[in-house]
């Protein structure tokens, strides 16, 4: 059975497009530990970490962990720590490019398998009323960068290169690959 360690209903409902069974089993992890400035690096070392604290407990089952970030100006963006830390990525990314990195490692017994996908986001010209607006909907609290492409955010995003899923949460055809030629596993 494959279980994901993560509560993100995100990636949870990115998984499930993959029609295969699986249980949500969540990692609790400190991710303090990680003090990577360089995001594929971050992702990789937090996706590991993640996978790892769920399979000690589960070996014979196969286990995601995943982990997001955004980046710009070689800065990591994580999740706001509050409306102010919110407003000022947001301000940050208006009018310019970044990158959204995930990692994801899938870990069955001794075999561990991970990998890491960046894609390049283009936001608008954010004008102050409308990040307030956006702050006051609620919806950048517990997003990497402050925002969800899949949510309210998507309306500032002007375009991307590269995977869509990847700045969901999961990049769901990576990961698809990854387990039908490393681990087998067939729709």
């Amino acid at each position: 059975m494959l279980i994901l360690a993560s509560l993100s209903p995100r990636r949870k409902e990115l998984l499930s497009r993959l029609a295969l069974p699986f249980t949500v089993i969540p990692a609790e992890v400190d991710e303090s530990g990680i003090k990577e400035s360089d995001p594929t690096r971050a992702v990789l070392a937090l996706s590991s970490l993640k996978a790892q604290a769920v399979a000690k407990d589960h070996p014979q089952n196969l286990v995601l962990g995943a982990d997001t970030v955004v980046s710009i100006d070689g800065r990591i963006l994580g999740k706001p720590r509050d409306r102010e830390d919110a407003k000022r990525m947001l301000t940050l990314l208006s009018g310019r490019a970044h990158q959204v990195f995930s990692g994801f490692t899938l870990i069955k017994g001794e075999k561990r398998i991970s990998r890491a996908v960046c894609t390049k986001v283009y936001f608008a010209p954010l004008k102050e009323e409308e990040i307030e607006w956006y702050l006051d909907s609620g919806e950048p609290f517990d997003k990497a960068g402050s925002y969800g492409i899949q949510g309210l955010g998507g309306l500032f995003v002007s375009h991307i290169e590269g995977d869509y899923n990847n700045v969901v949460g999961l990049p769901l055809q990576a990961v698809y690959q990854v387990l039908k030629d490393e681990f087998g596993v067939e729709l």
